[in-house]
């Protein structure tokens, strides 16, 4: 019976890694799969060696080292007393990669499932995938070219958000009277971000950005999805502080809700930014990394993109107004939101182009990247 080793790390890991472990179960009932998991992969069946507990940026993952380390020893110890079929990384490169090194010096398979942004920032990284993975599964076409460019072995599959999300945009106005909101009075999401650093740095400057907007249009509501029961105590606790009579809704998960209530979304950059962009919802941008981990970021010239969100990137142009670091203000932020709100054309046209952006990701990417995994564990050509 085949066995495969998995580690996801995050949120959108989680729900990655599960819709492969689906299609992978679909085709090969027999596969037996576990790793570091989180709830999506559980419910497929994952057996969790270990729970996952998100960190992030250069200066924020220090003072959690010492137990990631232990962490990954542990998770190396037991892939390599008992080695699985394959091994499989998903997204958390700075966790997975060093573990996949390893793992392939050992004589073990390793694929990993989504590509770190070596095409962006820290491109001496492309070197270390060499070293660590016998396969990248890719969920954008730009990587591939970039990686085989670098004799990484690479394989497009798509994004399996796309393939899950309709291509037609949901009207909002039946969700908003299923969440207990006013169906006909305008709503901005709030998407403060997955982690609690993140909450850290955005949930005060978001809620204010939320008071800033309402004052200027009272008949505005709002909703914000929260992860998890620790993020929900975290914000509610900023919003007694910043913001106490904002007339918002917070929804434990059910993000995808909160966006498709929407009229306009607040979000941080990251995979909320392409499923604002699926959902084909205008979207403004903001995010803010702790003041070293930002002085390194622009002091080295890490950064080699011309776009902070990922919907901008994919679209190679601005659709989504950005604000990085101290342009995180409530008025750049509100102005930004209410340019959308007062602008049914503005909108119009970028729903537009997010849905010609939404049929270019379409490739059935969790068959696609289950039959690169079954065909590397098989030792077939890919």
């Amino acid at each position: 019976m085949s066995r495969i080793g998995i580690v996801a790390n995050e949120v959108s890991g989680d729900q990655l890694a599960a819709s492969l472990i689906h299609a992978l179960k679909a085709k090969r009932p027999e596969l037996r799969f576990e790793g570091m998991t989180g709830p999506a992969m559980e419910a497929e069946g994952c057996k969790s060696l270990a729970r996952m507990d998100p960190v992030m940026g250069l200066v924020e993952v220090l003072k959690h080292l010492p137990g990631l380390l232990s962490l990954r020893r542990r998770l190396f110890h037991h892939f390599q007393t008992d080695p699985p079929d394959l091994f499989l990384g998903v997204d958390a490169p700075d966790f997975n990669l060093a573990l996949e090194t390893r793992l392939k010096a050992e004589g073990i398979r390793t694929a990993h499932f989504v590509s770190p942004t070596v095409w962006a920032w820290r491109q001496k990284r492309v070197k270390k995938l060499r070293r660590a993975v016998d396969l990248m599964l890719c969920i954008f076409p730009f990587e591939v070219d970039f990686l085989q460019r670098n004799s990484v072995t690479a394989s497009y599959v798509g994004h399996p958000l796309a393939d899950e999300i309709p291509l037609e945009s949901t009207a909002p106005e039946g969700i908003r009277s299923e969440l207990g909101l006013d169906p006909d009075r305008p709503v901005i999401a709030i998407l403060p971000g997955s982690r609690m650093s993140e909450l850290g740095m955005l949930s005060a400057p978001f809620l204010q950005t939320a008071i800033w907007c309402l004052q200027r249009h009272p008949e505005l509501q709002f909703v914000a999805p929260m992860v998890n029961a620790k993020i929900r105590t975290a914000f509610s606790e900023q919003m007694v502080e910043v913001a106490p009579d904002l007339p918002i809704i917070l929804l434990d998960g059910e993000a995808r809700m909160a966006i498709q209530a929407a009229d306009v979304v607040l979000t941080a950059s990251g995979t909320a930014t392409l499923e604002t962009l699926l959902l084909k919802r205008p979207m403004v941008v903001g995010y803010r990394l702790a003041a070293l981990t930002y002085w390194l970021v622009k002091t080295f010239n890490l950064v080699k993109i011309p776009h902070m969100a990922m919907a901008n990137l994919i679209a190679e142009e601005r659709l989504a107004p950005e604000f990085l670091q101290g342009e995180v203000r409530p008025e750049a932020l509100g102005q930004a939101l209410l340019d959308f709100l007062e602008s049914p054309a503005r909108r119009a046209g970028v729903v537009a182009r997010y849905r010609q952006l939404h049929e270019g990701l379409r490739c059935d990417a969790a068959n696609r990247a289950a039959d690169a995994v079954l065909a590397l564990i098989d030792q077939k050509e890919f």
